[in-house]
């Protein structure tokens, strides 16, 4: 060790941002551990250990046994010789472990350190390598890990490919810092309109609600705050030009852009789009909202597979009924089911007595009605016997059909009555 190697560090402090003080404490660490293993392996390392130090200023290199008692107490330090062959080659090789070593340990923390503070950001990256359990990322500096339940099942994540990916989280592991990103996360959404809105990147406009199923489609609620700004208009641009730029990064995701309203029945109506509403009714007690649409925009309301209504309860908070104009009033015109019940012929009983009936009682008009048909065609019963048997002067045998032929017009006099 001489003093150009001291200047050696120096410039390696400036250039690559590493301590001189941690770069010399590696080197008399390293050094102390190569003299005990290449010069003095009877050392009991029980009780003895070395202890190298490198003068700051001119880079000479001085060793130090030292001895402890059974307690671990240091009892005892005395300088020993280094040899020159020790201090040639035996302290440049140790010299070069400890700075390739600082190095890459510094780089690790100082990219732990960059991207520590960025969780939230938007981050572009190449794909490296694609599995069925995670992608590789590409970021320059960092591989980011991009894990299966964070990526859209529909994309294809081919090798070379520039991505965009949100940053979940950042953990410290002992191989550098583990960057975890997604695609399928509702904040990627919010960081795209960041990128691609200035009004939203300045303030102007804010997004208040996303919703999401990636992949397929979106829905994103924006409020102006200034007047005399169209919240919806800054967002998807001239014909359509900065919300195309979304979803394209999306990979053809469908994005609705639509205006928040503090007023619960308007933000609904916004939020079914590209439906239109007629009238909303809201039950704030039940967190429920009732929406009627005209009949030819059920479908479009309800969306393939009740999309784009799940997406609108998911962006409102709300659950959301959808009904068409002729399904609201046949409900309004329909009268109560108490009242659509036959009366009776005898008096009604008391209220106490009526809610002891039978669960075999009828429920509906047709129910009753098949009923009192029954009990007719029991009652004719008898007297159709004793009509056929009389005491006197048996009627004679008829053929069967005649005997068919009289007895529907029984049938029919019992149901009549």
């Amino acid at each position: 060790m001489n003093l150009e190697f001291i200047e050696a560090l120096r410039e390696l402090e400036r250039e690559r941002g590493i301590s001189f003080e941690i770069l010399l404490h590696g080197m008399e660490e390293a050094l102390a551990s190569a003299w005990k293993s290449t010069t003095h392996e009877d050392l009991d390392e029980d009780l003895e250990d070395a202890r190298a130090t490198v003068d700051a200023e001119t880079g000479d290199i001085a060793m130090f046994v030292r001895r402890f008692d059974e307690e671990g107490n240091l009892v005892e330090e005395r300088e020993v010789e280094v040899s020159d062959d020790f201090l040639g080659r035996i302290a440049a090789q140790a010299a070069k472990q400890v700075i390739l070593q600082k190095i890459r340990d510094a780089e690790r923390e100082m990219t732990y350190e960059e991207f520590a503070g960025r969780e939230g950001d938007v981050v572009t990256g190449i794909v490296q390598q694609d599995s069925h359990r995670y992608t590789l990322l590409d970021l320059g500096k960092v591989e980011a890990l991009l894990p299966v339940q964070e990526q859209v099942p529909s994309e294809p994540y081919r090798h070379g490919e520039r991505l965009k990916a949100y940053i979940v989280e950042v953990r410290k592991g002992t191989k550098g810092p583990q960057i975890i990103v997604s695609r399928t996360h509702p904040n990627l959404l919010r960081a795209l309109f960041d990128l691609e809105v200035p009004e939203v990147r300045e303030g102007v406009v804010e997004i208040k609600a996303v919703a999401r199923e990636p992949g397929h489609r979106s829905k994103v609620a924006v409020a102006s705050n200034e007047p005399g700004v169209d919240p919806v208009g800054a967002c998807v641009g001239t014909k359509g030009a900065r919300v195309r730029q979304v979803v394209g990064e999306l990979k053809g995701e469908k994005i609705d852009v639509v205006e928040w309203s503090d007023e619960l029945q308007r933000f609904v109506a916004n939020a079914l789009a590209p439906a239109k509403v007629n009238r909303v009714v809201i039950d704030e007690g039940s967190q429920t909202a009732l929406a009627i649409v005209p009949d030819y925009q059920l479908s479009l309301a309800i969306g393939k597979e009740g999309q784009n209504a799940r997406l609108a309860a998911r962006l409102t908070g709300l659950r959301i009924d959808i009904k068409s104009e002729t399904q609201a009033a046949e409900e309004a015109a329909a009268p109560p089911a108490a009242a659509a019940t036959p009366e009776p012929a005898e008096e009604a009983p008391p209220a106490e007595e009526v809610a002891e009936v039978p669960a075999d009682v009828p429920d509906t008009p047709e129910e009753a009605v098949a009923d009192q048909v029954e009990e007719a065609e029991a009652a004719e019963e008898p007297e159709a016997e004793e009509v056929e048997e009389p005491e006197t002067e048996p009627e004679p045998e008829r053929s069967e059909p005649e005997a068919d032929r009289e007895a529907e017009p029984v049938a029919g006099e019992a149901e009549e009555r």
